[in-house]
């Protein structure tokens, strides 16, 4: 039996005691070697030369050739599977959304206690590495271009005729970006969105996705109304819920203990969706890491709503529709092309009073899938 080989990792970042410790957090783990590191963009290219890594950790705030340059190097010559170390500022946020949008395949925040919280750092690290070696990298034809948008397109605010619930993680804000800007203005649905994003990076994510899209994004704040053509993000460490009220359908925002390991949560979602909501929900489980949001499609799909998972082939990773498509909860499963047009198509028309369209789903997956 073949004995895997560890992740070979180039570590890159001018802080040299980032340098010593990533290697130190990453070296309990026998199935990652860190063959080299780098203290600047410069001396990362020649690097990759030499070691041929299999994953890129990659600071982007750094002298010489900076981070972003960096990283379009790599992607124009390698396409290696980069994960960003980011600083935990409002500048670092920005910086690092625009290497998502170049390609970078995710990232973890530099916690500002560095030593306290290094353990739950290298847990997500570890995770992290394991998740883009196996990747099929990132999707090229799905990559964003630079933000631009019609902010004088967006409508005035109307009553949804449906709810979209989305789960999303690894891949997302690329997989997002290209889905919401194939919306028209007047989408006739309200989206929720969870992507696991930690405090301080949604709000700019939020922002970026409203420039770029025709429909309109913000951050989620409790007592929001779910609206006609607006999605509300859910704020990173906050779980996303929904309440109905005598004066319209609100979002309220929940400090409780993480779920899945995550706040947001997209069981916490997809959970109150289902009570509220019932079949006139839409879920849908995009490309990310675990197993988040699985079991909460469950609890859609026996409400009457609609269940739909990304698949395979345009996940970054498979992890959450995965989880959702071998519970045999995912009723539909869809190419991240042909997104837009499912949601608009849910939309278009009020829910079927009875379960015959799940049923008649559920033959024809049975049917073409050969089961569960």
């Amino acid at each position: 039996m073949p004995i895997n080989k560890p992740v070979r990792v180039l570590v890159v970042d001018d802080s040299a005691l980032m340098r010593k410790l990533i290697p130190r957090i990453l070296e309990p783990d026998n199935s990652i070697e860190v063959v080299g590191t780098a203290i600047d963009g410069n001396f990362a290219l020649k690097k990759i030369e030499d070691l041929s890594p299999q994953v890129v950790t990659l600071d982007l705030e750094m002298p010489g050739l900076n981070g972003i340059d960096t990283l379009k190097e790599i992607m124009r010559h390698w396409r290696l599977p980069v994960i960003v170390v980011s600083s935990h500022s409002t500048a670092g946020a920005s910086i690092t959304l625009k290497a998502l949008a170049l390609g970078a395949f995710d990232f973890v925040a530099k916690p500002q206690d560095v030593f306290a919280r290094m353990p739950e750092v290298a847990d997500e690290l570890i995770r992290k590495i394991h998740a883009a070696a196996q990747s099929a990298g990132m999707q090229s034809q799905f990559l964003p271009g630079e933000a631009h948008g019609e902010q004088s397109a967006k409508l005035q605010p109307v009553a949804p005729t449906h709810i979209i619930a989305i789960g999303v993680s690894t891949g997302g804000p690329n997989a997002l970006q290209y889905v919401f800007s194939k919306l028209p203005a007047d989408f006739p649905g309200s989206i929720l969105v969870v992507q696991h994003m930690p405090e301080g990076f949604t709000e700019l994510f939020a922002k970026r996705l409203d420039a770029c899209c025709r429909i309109r994004v913000k951050e989620a704040q409790s007592g929001d109304l779910l609206v006609a053509g607006r999605a509300l993000i859910a704020p990173g460490n906050r779980h996303l819920k929904v309440k109905k009220l005598p004066l319209g359908n609100v979002v309220v925002l929940a400090d409780e203990t993480p779920v899945n390991g995550h706040r947001p949560s997209v069981d916490v979602l997809f959970h109150s969706v289902a009570a509220e909501f019932g079949s006139q929900v839409t879920a849908v489980l995009m490309t990310g890491m675990g197993e988040d949001g699985a079991i909460g499609m469950g609890e859609i799909r026996a409400a009457g709503g609609y269940t739909v998972s990304q698949s395979q082939e345009t996940c970054v990773v498979f992890g959450m529709p995965k989880a959702a498509i071998d519970r045999g909860f995912a009723m539909h499963i869809a190419h991240l092309q042909d997104l837009p047009g499912i949601l608009q198509a849910q939309c278009a028309h009020p829910p079927a009073p009875d379960r015959s369209r799940e049923n008649t789903i559920e033959a024809r997956r049975t049917t073409s899938a050969g089961g569960n």
